[in-house]
């Protein structure tokens, strides 16, 4: 956080010089301090927070490649003529322990083309799939591993 409030300091002054980066890093080094003492903030959440970064950064890029993978299978299910799609609704369970990480397990199957949640209620997911090839392994993807791995940081 104290580099975030350096950057932006360095951002709005729009120049850097030796007096504007000595003025910034005091003020940021005060905002700091401001944060951990009155709004329950410490370098241990600064560390946990880069870790996390990292997770979802990965978790997101994931995503963007499965909803590419998705696009090119959709096509390939619309544009053959030789094959009859076969929707279907699936049920199943995650062990993911807070709503942040089921709520973002439901949006990423929804953006993930083929693949829309239904329902969400608790741990129990409802999802229309577009074709029953594209439901498979559903709950054992890679978006449920990359979230368990989230959820234990």
């Amino acid at each position: 956080m104290f580099f975030l409030f350096f950057l932006v300091w360095i951002i709005f002054n729009g120049a850097v010089t030796v007096e504007i980066a000595i003025f910034g890093l005091g003020i940021s080094a005060g905002m700091y301090a401001f944060i951990c003492k009155f709004m329950n903030y410490s370098i241990k959440k600064d560390i946990l927070y880069l870790k996390k970064g990292f997770r979802i950064l990965q978790y997101m890029l994931v995503l963007v490649w499965e909803i590419v993978k998705a696009n090119f299978a959709v096509i390939k299910l619309i544009t053959s003529s030789r094959y009859e799609l076969e929707p279907v609704l699936i049920r199943f369970k995650t062990d993911l322990r807070t709503k942040q990480a089921r709520v973002a397990l439901a949006n990423s199957i929804t953006l993930t083309p083929g693949t829309i949640t239904v329902t969400l209620e608790e741990d129990e997911y409802v999802v229309h799939c577009l074709d029953k090839e594209l439901a498979k392994g559903m709950n054992h993807s890679k978006f449920v591993e990359l979230l368990e791995e989230l959820e234990r940081m």
